[in-house]
């Protein structure tokens, strides 16, 4: 996976358990009472911690998880769970009910993270366990429902005994009812993960993670790693919001039903109010358009029934169009020039997670002098434009009929789930070819099923190589020399088409050298830092280098079909240095007063060619 925040069909395939009523629930799994103690939480020293390692505590990411479907009755499950390794998935007809597992492991972080507690390796069956009280406030005529943000890779949850559902997908948030299981008082909930990451035979979308970390592939992340929480709902209530407003004012609302049917939705936007069935179409007069330099927000509410959510969204429209006899894309019809780093949502100290708010938004924060982002105080008004990446599929392999189905599952999950984000101005489906078939017809088809998804972004079907003329852009990946709109050939000889976006997914990739301080501590990560592009012993050479290569870029602005570009990277990732700033976050390379005065020019260099006249 390139970009954060950020599978496949596995042999073992359970079936997710439905929802029974109260008139026919089913018979709780029994195991026998055990009164065991844990070892006690505690970090385990990481490789490289960060300024944010100690200071986590044991009530990690207190923030409300959804501000999307936001609900105001909700409580945080983050925290001290215990935990315990599983040898199979025979350990499935054997849960551990009523036991005390044997180590406390601080939830939502990787298992194979110090602040896990765990740091584990290979942990690909795992226990995790917890308990809650439903608070008395909450309605008692409402449902009670657990969310996951995310469980790498599978997850079977379990409450009070009773198999509540089971979800597949990494990456991706799930919920469950679970009403009918509740027995009052304290409550057990426990849930099974397994993630074979690229073990034996499993070709699963795991981005750039593997059981044998080298160079560009770095340590797994198993287990729950996305934030949990509890939430209470009406029994009709909403499941699911996309919603998306362009610049004019349109707002297009679909409004999904557990049940899966809205009845009537009561709409309010602050300037406007709505009533209708699902989907909704209607104006907001006298919008703020969103953009980068302008990352205005509006709140709103849906009522639908008994349930109440709120929500919020941004009006901007991102097109692609020929400008002076160069494809560009525009956001509310100006062009635009997207340049900034691959981020790839690593953190050492806890892998895919960030340690905290601050730690997340820091690495926007750092940069925000020169990339022109714009950092306000909330999500999305953080002013940034992302491409999001479809986590790729193992980068040796080739899926099979059954792997690619699933593959195409997921991407949909992905754009259902991320499309209601105003920042996202695109979709990546293929990363340098890993995962990609041999045949040219699933490029196409899965570009269409993006767009049929999400009609309002742009597609970057495939993103260095192997490209066969799918989608909006033709991008090219060359680090140590930008081809970006060129007609020169690319890596599988197909030559740029100037009938899409000139894109340069990635370039750069230099590297520079630093103390043992800010290393990860891992040998086989230290001996292949030899494997990066470039090595650079001073910042002053890296930031020369950087300079020549930005010049290159700036000439195929000024010359060629060149509309955007993505430096790698943002950070150093374990035993690859070549980030902006070091995996610690405590050096940043760019001497940045040449560095902004090399991305203006890339901007003015795009504004000049895009308002000249023929």
């Amino acid at each position: 996976m390139r970009c954060l925040l950020l599978l496949g069909l596995a042999t073992w395939h359970p079936h997710a358990a439905s929802h029974p009523s109260h008139h026919d629930v089913q018979q709780p799994i029994l195991s026998p009472q055990e009164e065991d103690s844990s070892s006690s939480y505690s970090v385990q020293t990481p490789p490289l911690d960060t300024d944010w390692t100690y200071e986590v505590g044991t009530d990690p990411w207190p923030q409300y998880p959804r501000p999307k479907l936001a609900r105001s009755q909700w409580q945080s499950l983050n925290g001290i769970w215990t935990y315990a390794n599983a040898s199979s998935h025979d350990a499935l007809d054997d849960p551990p009910f009523n036991r005390t597992l044997p180590q406390e492991v601080l939830v939502p972080f990787c298992l194979e993270s110090g602040l896990s507690g765990i740091q584990g390796e290979n942990t690909i069956y795992s226990w995790y366990k917890t308990t809650f009280t439903v608070p008395s406030t909450w309605d008692s005529d409402h449902r009670v429902i657990p969310n996951f943000g995310a469980v790498d890779y599978e997850a079977t949850v379990f409450v009070n005994g009773y198999k509540a559902t089971f979800h597949r997908g990494g990456f991706f948030s799930f919920a469950v009812d679970v009403t009918s299981y509740l027995k009052g008082g304290v409550e057990e909930l426990v849930v099974f993960a397994f993630d074979p990451t690229d073990s034996d035979s499993y070709v699963v979308p795991v981005g750039k993670q593997t059981l044998s970390p080298e160079h560009i592939f770095y340590r797994p992340c198993s287990g729950i790693w996305q934030r949990v929480w509890l939430e209470s709902a009406p029994k009709n209530h909403i499941a699911n919001l996309n919603i998306d407003g362009d610049a004019h004012g349109v707002v297009n609302l679909t409004v999904v039903a557990v049940n899966g049917h809205a009845s009537v939705v009561n709409v309010t936007i602050p300037t406007h109010v709505a009533t209708a069935g699902s989907p909704i179409t209607f104006k907001v007069p006298s919008v703020k358009p969103w953009s980068p330099d302008s990352p205005t927000l509006y709140d709103v509410t849906i009522k639908m029934g008994l349930d109440t959510v709120v929500s919020y969204i941004g009006f901007r429209a991102v097109t692609k169009a020929e400008v002076n006899g160069v494809q560009r894309i525009k956001l509310n019809e100006n062009v635009i020039f997207p340049f900034g780093t691959l981020d790839q949502g690593y953190w050492p100290d806890a892998l895919f997670t960030p340690p905290t708010y601050e730690a997340m938004t820091f690495d926007i924060n750092t940069q925000a002098p020169w990339l022109q982002y714009a950092p306000q105080t909330r999500q999305n008004e953080l002013g940034i434009l992302i491409m999001q990446d479809m986590p790729s599929l193992p980068s040796s392999l080739k899926p099979n009929k059954a792997q690619y189905a699933e593959f195409e599952r997921q991407l949909k999950l992905l754009v259902k789930q991320l499309r209601s984000y105003t920042s996202i101005f695109a979709w990546v489906i293929y990363n340098e070819g890993w995962g990609q078939p041999k045949s040219h017809k699933p490029d196409f088809d899965l570009t269409d099923t993006v767009r049929h998804l999400d009609p309002t972004r742009l597609v970057d079907s495939v993103s260095g190589w192997f490209d066969r003329g799918a989608g909006d852009f033709s991008d090219d990946h060359h680090y140590t020399r930008p081809r970006c709109g060129t007609p020169e050939h690319y890596i599988d000889a197909t030559g740029f088409d100037p009938s899409r976006i000139g894109f340069e997914g990635e370039f750069g990739g230099t590297g520079h050298n630093v103390s043992a301080e800010h290393l990860w501590k891992v040998k086989k990560a230290i001996d292949g830092i030899s494997e990066t592009y470039e090595m650079w012993d001073t910042l002053e050479t890296w930031n020369a280098r950087g300079h020549f290569l930005l010049s290159e870029l700036l000439f195929q602005v000024q010359v060629y079909s060149c509309a955007g570009a993505v430096w790698t990277e943002t950070t150093d990732v374990e035993g690859e240095l070549n980030g902006m700033m070091t995996y610690d976050r405590r050096i940043l390379r760019p001497d940045v007063g040449k560095w902004k005065a090399d991305v203006q020019a890339l901007y003015d260099a795009s504004d000049c060619r895009s308002s000249q006249r023929s």
